[in-house]
């Protein structure tokens, strides 16, 4: 019934200058417009709405993730540019001195926080 229409992400903030300086400016998406409620930007042809919400609250898992070529180009990218990539101690060596875990299957993903505290992640499938 809904496969053929367009998913969208939502993200909640407290403060949408903040969050703005940072999916647009450090993350890079195209913001399309912004009101009193949302600010809607795209990555990869998905519309993603960064609402506020009356109260906030911070989910303890990913909640919105970016699929990725290179995420080691990326990872440098985007921590020259402030983002600071999250390490876990239960993932040990698997995940490397950049914030990038290689999954047993050879997936790798990188997880970094938004300045909400919102966790987000890069994505990278094997070959």
């Amino acid at each position: 019934m809904l496969a053929n229409s367009p998913a969208m992400g939502f993200v909640g903030v407290s403060d949408f200058a903040k969050a703005r300086a940072f999916y647009e400016g450090v993350l890079g998406l195209t913001v399309s417009w912004q009101d009193d409620f949302a600010i809607v930007a795209t990555s990869g042809g998905v519309t993603i709405r960064i609402t506020k919400p009356p109260v906030l609250n911070i989910a303890p898992y990913t909640v919105l993730g970016f699929s990725v070529s290179d995420i080691e180009e990326k990872v440098a990218a985007l921590t020259a540019r402030g983002v600071s990539f999250e390490r876990f101690p239960f993932l040990g060596d698997t995940q490397n001195s950049a914030g990038v875990w290689t999954s047993p299957a050879g997936a790798k993903v990188a997880w970094f926080k938004d300045p909400d505290g919102n966790l987000l992640s890069l994505s990278q499938n094997p070959d």
